[in-house]
């Protein structure tokens, strides 16, 4: 293993490329990380990156946000099958017939969408920002909220406003059932339950904090707690230890696995740095539109 490390860390040096890997990853791919995070935030890093390759070691869509911001880059995905199935959920089309019989409403879309879904939007947010991004919508009658209808369920709840939502989920959140909760609750009595936004209303209101990745990572940090009970896909429980080492973190179930985000590996690394496929490129014209909707995300917050 080490051999191989050797090997990606030299390609790597030669093809001036920076490796960043979501938090979900496997571990032997969290190992290899320059930057470890959410989507939007590696795509940030991207952006600001002097690297002239971006090894993008995720799910479609989020290669896709790094190309929207940094078209000049060349992001590259070790498995180009990783795909998001809720970002899969909704096309730009079903988008546009919805934006025609709600013609007045502001248009928001969660980053786990397509790039032609994000050029279709008025505005981006992620799991971090999506209740403040719909309070600063306040002169707008009706808001249309996609693709997660449970994320859209966490924020009407948090900004008591009724949201036009479409019928999308992640089928990784929605097996973590209330009674894990319960069940792990039983298990570890003093463990704070940190749960995902994209997790049923039922398990979300089972928990002491829904907060994205990002935030859970800090949370678990600045928390004296010294246990945690995690509601989101399991990879983040490898960096949530390595992290903390002192602290405890548990699964709400071993199930809730994406497979997609297990599909890289250490050896695809090296082949895609190796090769340099597959390239992931959007379209000038909706990379301009689809940039808009970010960067007013990103003014507004």
């Amino acid at each position: 293993m080490s051999q191989l490390i050797d090997k990606i860390n030299k390609l790597k040096k030669d093809r001036h490329a920076i490796i960043l890997v979501h938090n979900y990853q496997l571990p032997e791919v969290q190992d290899i990380a320059d930057h470890l995070g959410d989507s939007l935030e590696l795509s940030r890093i991207a952006a600001k990156s002097d690297a002239e390759v971006i090894i993008f070691c995720g799910v479609h869509f989020m290669a896709e946000t790094a190309s929207i911001l940094c078209p000049d880059k060349k992001v590259i995905m070790p498995d180009i099958k990783s795909g998001c199935p809720m970002a899969n959920m909704i096309t730009a089309e079903d988008l546009r017939e919805l934006k025609s019989r709600h013609p007045k409403a502001a248009v928001v879309g969660y980053v786990n969408t397509s790039a032609d879904v994000k050029a279709e939007l008025d505005i981006c947010c992620t799991s971090t920002n999506a209740v403040e991004v719909v309070n600063k919508l306040k002169s707008s009658e009706e808001i249309i909220f996609v693709p997660d209808k449970y994320l859209a369920d966490f924020v009407s709840k948090k900004t008591g406003r009724v949201l036009i939502s479409w019928d999308g989920y992640c089928p990784t959140h929605v097996k973590i059932l209330p009674e894990d909760i319960i069940k792990s609750v039983r298990k570890h009595p003093h463990a704070k339950v940190i749960v995902h936004p994209e997790c049923t209303p039922e398990v979300i209101s089972l928990a002491d904090e829904a907060l994205s990745t990002g935030k859970m990572c800090k949370y678990a940090k600045e928390s004296p707690a010294k246990e945690f009970i995690i509601g989101t896909e399991t990879g983040i429980i490898y960096r949530l230890g390595k992290d903390n080492p002192d602290k405890k973190f548990y699964p709400a179930t071993e199930l809730a696995v994406c497979p997609n985000m297990k599909r890289t590996t250490q050896e695809k690394v090296q082949w895609a740095l190796e090769e340099l496929r597959e390239e992931v490129r959007v379209p000038d014209e909706i990379r301009r539109r689809a940039k808009k909707a970010i960067d007013r995300m990103l003014e507004m917050v």
